[in-house]
């Protein structure tokens, strides 16, 4: 499978990044439905690994699957100012890090991500992205509809899936996979699309993807929210969204990405519009657990700050240090 990348504007505009890395003698495919996007080649087999590169490091491009570019290139295809931006399922943040890029860092952009574990990784990677206009969220995303409903003015659901698009890069993706287990994906997704579907706002765009490529994950699960709100519901056929799209358009007008079609993981994208408002969700019955972060008291911020700066490591002065069991943010 090609490694692609994609450059993080935040930092450093595509022209500049191409003469910075120029010298490296690194090959540069452009991605043609994502205008930062580059399938990349080095020579040599003692190169430094790509995500241990200083330019890496530093934030100036990201390590993203081509396919994965997508969903966003969607979001924005018919909405290119929204300013309120909800991505449901966001770690690691691949697709966070390219809306805030698309917005400018303007706006503001709620990541959610049920996985406590992979909160941590998105928080990083949207640090070192350089990204200011985004909160973070630690919840099921079936609770937004009720608690935040229509709120937003784009919503990208890249929905947990079975995988089955990204075999060629991990076969032990099918590890767990069975019929079975599809059909009760599936009815996660039809809850999920549900929600973030209350939580739109009447005229905003909703985005649906996933990495697998079966029909009960996929289009059955947008026809099923056609089919429950009849007349709140417009498909966005994606056939101009690049030059070559018409390769995975299907009959309904989504993408459905087959490995072989462009070289690249299978993906699926559909893009919808609400075009009118529908009956509220009930109020939402969770309770909000206890804050699980503490601030460091003062001299412990300035033993910690003291420390980080002698390895040269600095924040600014405005910022916060929490403590949550061991680990400082």
């Amino acid at each position: 499978l090609r490694r692609s990348i994609r450059v993080n504007t935040l930092k450093i505009s595509v022209a500049d990044f191409l003469s910075l890395v120029a010298p490296y003698g690194w090959q540069l495919t452009p991605v043609p439905w994502c205008e930062e996007g580059f399938w990349i080649e080095r020579d040599g087999d003692d190169a430094l690994p790509l995500g241990s590169t200083a330019e890496h490091l530093s934030g100036l491009f990201y390590i993203q699957e081509a396919s994965s570019m997508l969903p966003v290139a969607a979001l924005f295809a018919d909405n290119p100012q929204p300013e309120r931006v909800m991505d449901v399922a966001a770690a690691p943040g691949s697709k966070t890090t390219q809306i805030a890029a698309r917005m400018g860092n303007a706006g503001g952009i709620l990541a959610n991500e049920f996985s406590a574990s992979r909160v941590k990784v998105l928080h990083a990677n949207i640090s070192r992205c350089g990204i200011s206009n985004v909160a973070l969220t630690h919840f099921d995303g079936r609770v937004f509809g009720a608690a935040l409903p229509e709120t937003f003015d784009a919503i990208l659901l890249d929905a947990p899936c079975s995988g089955e698009g990204v075999v060629r890069k991990d076969a032990d993706a099918l590890k767990n996979w069975s019929p079975e287990s599809n059909l009760d994906i599936a009815a996660t997704q039809r809850e999920l699309i549900d929600s973030a579907f209350h939580a739109l706002r009447p005229g905003g765009t909703l985005v649906y993807s996933t990495c697998t490529l079966n029909r009960e994950e996929n289009q059955s699960v947008v026809q099923w929210l056609l089919s429950r709100y009849p007349q709140a519901v417009e498909i966005l056929p994606l056939g101009d969204l690049f030059s070559g799209a018409a390769d995975a358009l299907t009959a309904e007008g989504f993408l459905h990405v087959f490995p072989q079609i462009y070289d690249c993981e299978g993906f699926f994208v559909a893009r919808l519009r609400k075009t009118a408002a529908i009956d509220p969700l009930p109020a939402p019955g969770y309770k909000v657990g206890k804050f699980p972060f503490t601030p460091l008291k003062s001299r412990e911020a300035a033993a910690v700050t003291a420390a980080a700066s002698a390895v040269g490591l600095v924040w600014d002065a405005g910022h916060t240090l929490w403590q949550r069991d061991k680990e400082l943010w």
